[in-house]
């Protein structure tokens, strides 16, 4: 036994209980292109009724020219028309089994043969393969008479030969286990004879072989046997009392033989149906009629009742169209003479609108992978039990749906996928599918499903922001948390679970000695105290990484500012406060007031605010004949110097930032007053030392001699340029004075500019007296001075200075 598939092009929407989406039916030409749906011949399977469970049908593996693992992978399964499942298939073996104990009479009742009709449905691609089963029968019921008496009034003046027809016997079994034969016991009056009826069935008739005589015999009985065909048959039996009847000269007459009537299947109980009526000529007893059911099933006798004075047939149990469509009563009238006559009643059913469609789901997959491609979610049939316009069904889902309701054959519907679904967009679908009838009023079903759109690893984490600053100061203590940067990823589970790591780009840069992340919550931590003065500013990425399958990630630039501190305090370059011998500074006793006496030079390795300085004197020798100016540091004489005046000046001065909180310095500043520059020039004493001021001055030293070393070749070559011009200017000054040069400036003239603080530059010509054994100064004269704004117009010739310890520059 084997199914061929067929593959069908088209299937007819104008078929009973056809189904199709609402304003849809213009994509069915693209689906059926799309999807492969097939039929199947009927393939013929037969099983003997009563079987036990679990009994070997067919191999439908086999029968398919499948192998079991491809069956299995089809999710190959049975389904029957009347939704029960008498079969099961084993997905391990391919067997087609039984699933329960057959019974054919149960199931078929008379009907020969006892078919039940399924199919076999299979994905991958959606087939349909139809194959039908053969309830064969067993002889596992015996004949049966309804009456187990009959009484048979025959009147003496019957003529021998005359028939007298029985009523059947009634034997569920089928076929050749059916009633096939009927006798009578031994006696001298009467035989049996077999006939076939127009329903295809066999019926009993008593035939008279000797004249009956009513002053002989007024009653005796014989036994009728009903035999199956059976192996070994089976019998029932039933008692005939036969009673002689005197003369009866007419026997009852129905107006028609046959009547036809329709009844509604709603009618309710004890309506009347029909009324038959028979006459009968003759008077007296042999004029009373009386009627009953003849030959009548056990079904017919539940359903209806015949009154036997009038002859009204009347219900007795509701009716049900989809149960039974027509009933047949065989009406039987009897006189009082025992003379009978029969007709026939054919009752019609008529169908109402009392059933609701039913929706019988097949298979189901109530989850579906997102991004998946047009895939079956549901498998299922509908049927409605009414007929006409009353059976006929339409179907449809709401609108709007990315879903698609699909007829196939045998009143089988496909729900499907219009294309990929996108989890993100929406997890959850609640389709209803909805079942409405034909008839009047419309009935209708409605059955819901809930799918669940499963996530796929299709979104990669996304940042919040597509680069992040952080700030961070300066000397912060270790593992500090400077920030958190955040990810989403719109899938979920574990698609959604993103872990975060540094990504280095600059080998150079170490960063895994500087930051660390969490890797759960993207928390960011310096591992170690940072220096501004050292690192301002470095960037790094930082990527988020899901734990789909394949990962997806993606990456963010953080960019990581070390704010400053003010952890630096003022460095004083000029004058230098460590050098063995204290810095002199010369003042002429006929300077000016507001005359340059030095400036202060000094730095700040802080930035901003930290490192702007304010200068401040802090105690004078002499207090009101010097200021400094807060901005620049520049020391000013801010009176004429009179001959009271000390000619030794001690300054103690304060540089201090802007930072919170302030840092300082102190510089100690010593000025020489002198008369003119012939004076010679006689060195301060030695100055008690502040023990604080030590310790700047060890810290300090370490960069005079990183500037000393780097700066001592261009000195050394300064020094024997200028001492050769020195030396030519002393033999011209011998001669009476030094001229000034007109235009560019000769090789002997130094430019001496601002550095550090100072902000304006100067040039000095020196002259040095010749023939003395101290080389003194002669005087020293300015070239284009620079006037500070608060003194506009003075003139600085004539008012030489000496400006550091080695007598050649000034500041």
């Amino acid at each position: 036994m084997w199914l061929r598939p067929i593959v069908r092009k088209e299937e007819t929407m104008a078929a009973r209980g056809s189904c199709f989406p609402r304003q849809r039916q213009v994509l069915f030409l693209f689906l059926f292109g799309r999807l492969c749906l097939a039929g199947a011949e009927f393939g013929r399977y037969s099983v003997t009724e009563e079987t036990e469970r679990g009994s070997f049908v067919a191999n439908l593996a086999m029968d398919l020219g499948l192998g079991v693992e491809a069956l299995a992978a089809k999710r190959a399964r049975v389904v029957f028309d009347d939704n029960q499942q008498h079969l099961f298939l084993d997905s391990h073996t391919g067997d087609l089994l039984t699933n329960e104990k057959l019974d054919r009479e149960k199931l078929c009742s008379s009907a020969e043969p006892c078919m039940l009709y399924f199919q076999i449905l299979m994905d991958n691609p959606f087939q349909i393969y139809r194959a039908e089963l053969r309830i064969v029968d067993i002889n596992d019921h015996s004949p049966t008479f309804q009456d187990k008496v009959m009484i048979l009034k025959i009147p003496e003046n019957a003529e021998v030969g005359a028939a007298f027809r029985l009523e059947r016997a009634q034997d569920s079994d089928g076929g050749m286990n059916g009633i096939q034969n009927y006798t009578v016991s031994p006696n001298s009056f009467f035989h049996i004879t077999i006939h076939d009826s127009d329903e295809g069935k066999i019926y009993p008739e008593l035939v008279l072989d000797k004249a009956l005589d009513w002053e002989e015999y007024q009653e005796f009985s014989v036994t009728v046997t009903a035999l199956d065909g059976g192996s070994p048959p089976r019998s029932g039996t039933a008692a005939i009392r036969i009673v002689v009847l005197d003369i009866n000269d007419n026997a009852p007459q129905f107006p028609q033989e046959v009547y036809q009537t329709q009844t509604p299947e709603n009618s309710p109980v004890g309506l009347a149906v029909l009324k038959v009526s028979a006459e009968d000529v003759d008077s007296g007893v042999n004029a009373e009629v009386s009627y009953s059911f003849f030959d009548a099933s056990e079904d017919i006798r539940a359903t209806f009742q015949i009154n036997p004075v009038s002859g009204e047939i009347m219900l007795r149990a509701l009716l049900d169209y989809e149960l039974v469509k027509s009933y047949k009563l065989n009406i039987q009238a009897v006189d009082g003479g025992g003379l009978a006559a029969r007709c026939v009643v054919i009752v019609q059913v008529l169908d109402i609108n009392d059933n609701r469609p039913e929706l019988i789901m097949s298979s189901l997959v109530d989850e579906v992978v997102e991004n998946s491609p047009e895939t079956v979610l549901a498998v299922f049939r509908i049927n409605d039990r009414d007929s006409g316009e009353n059976g006929k069904a339409v179907c449809y889902i709401q609108e709007n749906l990315p879903f698609l309701l699909r007829h196939s054959v045998d009143n089988f519907y496909i729900l499907m996928t219009d294309g990929a679904l996108d989890r993100e967009s929406r997890a959850e679908y609640n389709i209803t599918i909805t079942v409405t009838d034909l008839g009047t009023p419309k009935l209708k079903t409605e059955h819901n499903l809930t799918v669940q759109v499963s996530d796929l690893n299709d979104n990669a984490p996304a940042f919040t922001q597509t680069s992040y600053t952080l700030f961070i100061w300066e000397n912060n203590s270790p593992a500090l948390h400077i920030g958190t940067i955040s990810a989403t990823d719109s899938d979920s589970g574990s698609n959604a679970h993103i872990t975060y790591s540094l990504m280095p780009e600059d080998p150079q840069l170490a960063l895994t000695s500087l930051i660390s992340i969490n890797a759960d919550n993207g928390q960011l931590f310096a591992l170690r105290a940072l220096d501004y003065e050292a690192l301002k500013a470095f960037e790094f990425r930082v990527g988020a990484t899901d734990q789909g399958s394949p990962a997806l990630s993606s990456q963010a630039l953080v960019r990581v500012l070390v704010l400053d501190d003010n952890d630096n305090a003022p460095f004083v370059l000029y004058p230098l406060q460590n050098a063995s011998a204290p810095c002199t500074e010369l003042l002429p006793r006929a300077a000016e007031p507001g005359y340059l006496v030095t400036k202060i030079v000094a730095v700040d390795r802080d930035s901003g605010q930290n490192a702007w300085l304010s200068f401040q004197l802090l105690k004078a020798t002499e207090p009101g004949l010097f200021s400094v100016w807060a901005h620049n540091g520049e020391v000013r004489t801010t009176r004429l110097l009179s001959e009271r005046d000390a000619t030794k000046h001690r300054l103690l001065l304060l540089v201090k930032d802007n930072g919170e909180p302030p840092r300082s310095a102190s510089v100690t500043l010593h000025v020489l007053v002198v008369d003119g520059f012939s004076q010679p020039y006689l060195p301060l004493p030695e100055v008690a030392r502040d023990p604080a001021q030590d310790v700047e001055d060890v810290l300090t030293l370490y960069l005079v001699i990183a500037l000393a070393s780097v700066s001592s070749l261009f000195l050394l070559s300064v020094l024997l340029f200028v001492g050769v011009r020195l030396c030519r200017r002393a033999r011209e000054a011998s001669l009476g004075g030094c001229s000034v040069p007109e235009g560019h400036f000769p090789g002997h003239l130094v430019d001496i500019s601002g550095t550090g603080t100072l902000s304006q530059s100067y040039q000095y010509e020196v002259c040095l007296m010749g023939g003395t054994e101290t080389n003194e100064f002669r005087f020293l004269k300015p070239v284009s001075p620079n006037l500070p704004p608060q003194f506009p117009g003075k003139e600085m010739e004539g008012s030489p200075s000496l400006r550091n310890s080695f007598g050649l520059f000034s500041y």
